[in-house]
């Protein structure tokens, strides 16, 4: 049995073109878009989902705390915050090894993107708040927007962001040359309930963002950050 419960699956918007043989596709996007107020769109960033709770660190599965050599920096920093986050579980891209892409202007190795208290997320207001109170980013903010209200615009706009770099300046470990940003998260920036996920948030990501030549956990690498020495280095 879990210890607490893992990430929600989320789903693709149905032109993204990233989509593997078991991802989801939320089909209806566009009228669950329509019932939000105000929607956030953020880089998605090509690290390890990693949760943080009274529990310990957890990777993508919450059956037990994850012991991998690439967590052992967050895991001694969770041991300086355990006993502070009490029902808070925070959901962070762990960037600390290189995955199939390479950032060469990272300032951070650990990016919230969610919290969760019981059964709600909270507000993406609450999120940065909570996030700044453990000296940890949140994940880059490409556009924040009042529900669109024309379709082809929308997406014509979405298609348009990730032709970008992104905010780090990535390359492809594999191919060796700079490569666009791995995709894009849109969430409500209001709370949302644990059942309604998969009406509030969706993604884009970009085509081949699934290397499998070779997986990245063999021999993998720390990843250097823009301004290496600082307090968030190695705590």
């Amino acid at each position: 049995m879990a210890i607490s419960q893992k990430y929600g699956r989320t789903y693709h918007y149905p032109f993204s073109p990233g989509t593997t043989s078991d991802d989801r596709i939320q089909h209806d996007y566009w009228d669950n878009i329509q019932q939000i107020s105000i929607l956030i769109h953020t880089e998605k960033l090509d690290g390890e989902n990693n949760c943080l709770s009274k529990y310990g660190v957890f990777a993508r599965s919450h059956a037990a705390p994850t012991t991998s050599p690439w967590t052992e920096n967050l895991r001694r920093f969770w041991q300086l915050i355990k006993n502070d986050l009490g029902d808070l579980e925070f959901f962070l891209e762990n960037l600390y090894a290189i995955h199939s892409i390479r950032y060469e202007k990272l300032e951070h190795h650990y990016y919230v993107f969610g919290i969760r208290e019981n059964e709600r997320w909270l507000s993406w207001e609450e999120t940065q708040f909570y996030a700044n109170l453990l000296d940890l980013p949140t994940v880059p903010v490409l556009k924040t927007e009042p529900a669109p209200v024309d379709q082809k615009e929308f997406e014509k706009e979405m298609l348009s962001f990730v032709t970008g770099s992104g905010t780090f300046d990535p390359y492809d470990v594999y191919d060796k040359s700079k490569t666009t940003m791995e995709g894009i998260v849109s969430r409500n920036a209001d709370g949302y309930s644990v059942g309604d996920f998969a009406q509030n948030v969706f993604k884009y990501v970009r085509k081949g963002h699934v290397k499998t030549d070779e997986h990245w956990t063999r021999n993998w690498k720390r990843a250097s950050l823009l301004n290496e020495g600082g307090n968030h280095v190695d705590l």
